[in-house]
This record gives structure tokens, sequence and C-alpha cells, in this order.
């Protein structure tokens, strides 16, 4: 078996750097929506639509991103994805029309974003065999930085800037940090054994795409990752404004999301340990219950430290769990198709997140509250715990004697 190499952990920074840089560009837009409305005159709706649509579009473009980087590796499909993201930047903060902002910010900017997930989880599982959940958590935590280093700076450029200065700063920053960084990456090192040397404990290298795509294992993983973002990106999205009417000032409400934030960077961690410890599967499955009964936390916060109690604990498990699904990936798919496989449930957990902004508008336009956005929250959680549990491993296929052979 090929040994580890040091490397590997410098293949980790560079995909926590280059996600913090890529997410927080992209999660910038909520923080501008009120200057670009401002300046422009461009309707909310019309603005947060783009958010939308880069959501949509990351979701649609995972596969494409994962499956180019199968076939060619990781470090050209991210240099692709640094360059369309920083120009797509660039020419939305420039642009001159809402449906230009639509398609450069949503369009264009999400599409390039979804570089810089499948291809890099695919990588990192690879690289990794033992530690494999906590490596793949610490590039997702980086992930999850954006929140707490790009949008504070955001917000600060673009009382300096206007929102016009900010997109152009932010495609520089985009430019200068990922591009250096995806040329760090490797392909990562063949792996002929599990953790035990058991040839036969590997996915079967005859598995081909087909098989693997119409897979009952694959069709779990997308399910219950729908379900999960679905369940969580509500209360994401949703939760200042609903601690708004509850009577918290809008500057406190916003460190509620801050809070949340911090709290996913332990759980990414957290989980990571948990997962090479007692399993991905296991971990997950435990932390979607969680995550579905934290959720009904919310219909009983009523002032700020309630709404950050709750805000900490939703934001450990939800961000904690979501690693996971690329360790269940490596564990149970060949590695030529891990960008393919892994794209696939980032697609499904992108269209779940997109259902939460526009669920969590209806819910409050047609019953004036909050309150069953929460509990359809729940819902959905425990559907995602309930898909989960059924997932089961393909079964290991017998070692042919030439396997067996020492090399």
């Amino acid at each position: 078996m090929v040994q580890e190499s040091n490397y590997r952990w410098v293949v980790v920074a560079a995909g926590g750097l280059m996600g913090c840089i890529a997410m927080g560009a992209m999660f910038s837009l909520p923080v501008l929506l009120t200057p670009t409305t401002a300046d422009t005159g461009w309707s909310r709706t019309g603005i947060s639509t783009a958010m939308t649509i880069g959501f949509l579009a990351m979701a649609f473009a995972s596969m494409m991103w994962g499956s180019l980087s199968d076939r060619f590796g990781a470090r050209p499909v991210v240099l692709l994805g640094a360059v369309l993201l920083a120009t797509s930047l660039w020419l939305a903060g420039h642009a001159q029309s809402l449906l230009g902002f639509q398609l450069l910010f949503g369009l264009c900017a999400g599409t390039s974003v979804a570089a810089f997930f499948a291809p890099m989880m695919a990588t990192v599982t690879g690289w990794f065999v033992t530690q494999r959940s906590l490596a793949v958590s610490l590039v997702s935590a980086g992930m999850g930085l954006a929140p707490v280093t790009m949008s504070p700076l955001a917000a600060w450029l673009v009382g300096e800037h206007g929102w016009r200065g900010t997109l152009s700063i932010l495609s520089i920053i985009v430019a200068l940090a990922t591009i250096p960084a995806a040329l760090f990456l490797r392909r990562p090192p063949a792996m002929a054994a599990g953790p035990s040397g058991d040839v036969a404990a590997q996915p079967s290298e005859a598995m081909t795409v087909r098989r693997a795509l119409t897979s009952l294992p694959f069709a779990t993983l997308v399910l219950t990752n729908f379900f999960c973002c679905a369940a969580h990106s509500g209360p994401i999205f949703h939760t200042v404004s609903y601690a708004e009417l509850c009577g918290i000032s809008a500057l406190a409400a916003v460190s509620i999301y801050s809070v949340e934030g911090i709290a996913g960077l332990g759980g990414r961690i957290g989980f990571g340990l948990l997962g090479d410890r007692f399993g991905a599967k296991r971990t997950l499955v435990g932390g979607l219950l969680l995550q579905a009964l934290i959720a009904l936390g919310y219909l009983f916060a009523r002032d700020l430290s309630q709404f950050y109690a709750v805000a900490a604990a939703f934001g450990f498990v939800y961000a904690g769990t979501m690693p996971l699904y690329a360790v269940l990936v490596r564990d149970n798919f060949p590695p030529r198709m891990l960008g393919t496989i892994i794209g696939g449930t980032a697609m499904a957990g992108g269209l779940g997140m997109a259902t939460g902004p526009v669920l969590g508008g209806w819910i409050y336009d047609t019953t004036a509250g909050y309150g069953a956005l929460y509990l359809t929250s729940f819902g959905l959680g425990l559907g995602a715990f309930l898909v989960a549990m059924t997932f089961t491993p393909f079964k290991p296929e017998p070692a042919r004697p030439s396997q067996l052979q020492p090399a």
C-alpha cells in the first residue's frame, strides 16, 4: 500500500483557504443587499434572486466539475473555477441592469464556486486512509470561516468603496488567493487497500459510473443530503428576520448568524473526530436527528441569549454533518469516480439549500410568521434522519486470486 505523505496536509490547507475565499465571496451578497438597492433602485427581491440562482447554479454545476476532476485532476479544474469566479465578480460589480447582475453574480459566480467543492473533497478523501473524516472536516471548516472573515471584510469594504468597488476588490482577492493555492493541488496517490490492508474491503474498481449513479447507496445519499440541506437552509436564511420580529435590534440579530458560523467551525472538527472514531454513518445519523430537534428550539427563543444558545447548537450540528457525506462516498465508491459521486450529492444539497429562502418567504407571507418554518425544518430534518438510517454500503466483492498475491 502506498504510504501516506505529509503533503496531504498541504492539500487540506489549500482546500480550506480556497473554500473560505470562494464561499465568502459568494455569501457577500447579503451584506451588499441594502447598499446595492439604494444605489441602483433594483428591488430586494430581484437582488436576492441572484442568490437563489447562485444556489441552483452551484447545484447543477457540481457534478460537471466533479466529473472533470475525475478525468483531469483537481488542479486544472479548480484553477479554471478560480479564474471564472474572479472574472464573474469583477463583471458583476460593473453590471448595469438587474438581469445582468443576476446572470453574472448568480449564474456565473455560482457555477464557478461549485468548482471548489466536489474536486477538493474528492482529492482530499483520496489522500487520506486514516483521519479521513478529520481531513474533510478541516477543508469544510475553511469554508465555514467565510461568515466570520469574508463577510465582515465585505461589510467594511462596502462602507469605504460602495458595492461595485467591493465586488471589484473581492475579485482581486479571489484571484490572488485561490489561483496560487490551486497550484499546490496534486492527484492523490493510488491506494490499493483500506486501513486494514484488505483489498476486498475497498469499493470495487470494476464498478461503472452508470452503476454507481443508479445504485441504492448513491440514491440514499442524494435524498439524505437534499432533506438535510432543506432542513437547515430556511433557518439559516430567515432567523435574522425572525429575531427582529421578536424585538431584537438589526445589529444584534445579525450577530446571531455569526454565532452560528463560529459554532459551525467547532462542529466540523468535532464531527470529524467523531466520524473517525465511531464511523461516518453512525455519526451522520446521530447528527441529523439532533439537527431536526434543535430546529424546534427556535420556536421557543425570544431574547438574544436564547437565540445565541439555539444558533450555537444548530450551527455546531448542521455544519458538522456536512463533510461526512464525502467520507461515505469515499468508503463506498472507487477513487476514480469520487468527483462525480460527490458532485452528485453536492447537487442534491444545493437544491435543498435553494428551497429554504423561497419556502421561508412563502410561509411568512402566508402565515405572517415563521413558526411553521421551524416546524417544517423539523419535518425535513426528521426525513433526512430516516432516509440516512436506510443507508446500506455495497457488499464487498470477493477478492480475485491475483489480488491476494503479494506484490
